[in-house]
């Protein structure tokens, strides 16, 4: 019996040593319908996939997002938004992000040297055809916009309080507001789920050039899956909601 115990006690041990496990698997891609008014207008999806960076296992997190063809027409989207995620550490690497919004253009990158507390800026210039490069200063454990939302995904949330993430990004560094709103009850691909109701308080431009609140549909659960967004961009407001998954820990059922 003494035996028993020692060994439920050393496997316990062993346990509280290992990594919280992610929200997430690998492999998770989240698509979803775009709707402008009443029309949907694009598709967005949200990628993870494991990978290397330097030699160093990282998450790949991917955002692209692009209008259908008919939408083209009026406004056309095509954004790739990239992140490289340190595993263990969660800590980016690398941040690109390539927006085509209308006859708005925008390259840019971070990279990230987190021991030296430095990255390097590059900022395109089409006029130029060049990059336009700036070292500076960053927080320890500081976050690019993306790798910041799945961040978010790993902390415990609580309706009426905020968490707080220093987000590096377009040449600055700021401490970012994560405010937790509410619980509701909506009805997803998944069925009714109970959904936390999340607001980043973004300064800057992201997936799309933003101009005013973003709110954003998580799980109320410990994978945090996003199943709604509703946002206000450069040319009007749109609500996304999440039509397929795959690599998630749950079935669809709509």
């Amino acid at each position: 019996m003494k035996i028993v115990v020692l060994l439920l006690v050393w496997v316990n041990f062993w346990i509280t040593l290992l990594p919280a496990q992610m929200p997430f698997q690998n492999g998770e891609k989240l698509t979803f319908d775009i709707k402008y008014g009443i029309v949907s207008a694009a598709e967005a999806t949200m990628e993870v996939k494991s990978s290397y960076f330097q030699g160093k296992p990282v998450w790949h997190l991917i955002i692209t997002t692009r209008t259908y063809s008919f939408f083209d027409v009026f406004f056309k989207v095509r954004d790739k938004v990239e992140s490289w995620w340190d595993q263990e550490k969660l800590i980016p690497y690398k941040f690109s992000k390539n927006l085509q919004e209308g006859k708005y253009r925008q390259h840019r990158i971070h990279l990230y040297d987190h021991d030296r507390k430095q990255t390097t800026y590059q900022k395109w210039s089409f006029s130029r055809n060049r990059y336009n490069n700036t070292e500076m200063s960053i927080p320890a454990g500081t976050q690019d916009v993306l790798s910041a939302f799945y961040l978010v995904r790993t902390k415990q949330l609580i309706p009426g309080k905020s968490v707080y993430i220093n987000i590096t990004v377009d040449g600055r560094s700021v401490d970012t507001e994560v405010m937790v709103h509410r619980k509701e009850t909506i009805k997803t691909i998944f069925g009714e789920r109970e959904c936390l109701v999340i607001e980043p308080k973004l300064r800057g431009e992201a997936v799309f050039k933003q101009t005013g609140r973003i709110l954003i549909w998580v799980t109320n659960d410990s994978h945090k899956i996003p199943v709604k967004l509703d946002s206000k961009v450069s040319f009007g407001s749109f609500v996304g909601t999440l039509k397929s998954a795959v690599h998630v820990p749950y079935k669809i059922v709509n």
